[in-house]
């Protein structure tokens, strides 16, 4: 059974002390009820997983043996529908998870895409209000900046979806300038 948003909320509450991880997981569920919206598939669906997706991250940082299998292992004591689990597997690549539904696709090329576009916003005077396309594309021209983030998952992901890398790029821009200040990309005060 699909959890409700606030189930979904608490459980990140309960596992997620960093800011900045929460932020990044309600970054990426911005970006994925905006897909759910766009084709008319489940919102909440698409919102909890992004909401989920990294919940064991901090807890079980080691790929090798921890996340994200602490928390598939949760989801499914917890009876969750099998596509969150295949989507949350999906999205970390080295478990060679295939990514075969839309919602797995979908939270691959949110994924890695909102986190970047964060970082680009938290070094804007005007954070993400006003940021284009164009702009982010030139930051991943960049290796140095943002490091940590996956430039082939970036552009991958987009492939796999199937969108055009503008189109995808802008509709998350769009999605998370709504929520701007909830994200902490609100422009800083002068």
């Amino acid at each position: 059974m699909t959890p409700t948003r606030q189930e979904a909320w608490e459980l990140v509450e309960e596992w997620v002390q960093s800011d900045s991880l929460r932020k990044h997981l309600l970054g990426v569920e911005t970006g994925m009820v905006a897909y759910a919206q766009r084709w008319g598939e489940d919102e909440q669906l698409y919102a909890v997983t992004g909401l989920l997706h990294d919940l064991d991250y901090e807890r079980y940082p080691d790929l090798a043996t921890g996340h994200p299998r602490k928390a598939l292992e949760l989801f499914e004591q917890r009876g969750y529908p099998q596509e969150l689990i295949d989507a949350v597997a999906g999205h970390a690549t080295f478990l060679g998870v295939p990514r075969e539904t839309k919602l797995a696709k979908t939270l691959y090329a949110v994924d890695e895409l909102s986190g970047f576009i964060s970082a680009c916003a938290l070094v804007r005077p005007t954070g993400i209000e006003g940021m284009t396309p164009k702009s982010v594309k030139k930051k991943l021209k960049q290796p140095s900046f943002a490091a940590g983030v996956n430039r082939d998952e970036v552009r991958d992901g987009a492939e796999e979806l199937g969108v055009d890398f503008d189109e995808h790029v802008a509709l998350l821009i769009g999605a998370m300038e709504y929520r701007a200040d909830e994200l902490g990309l609100a422009p800083t005060a002068a």
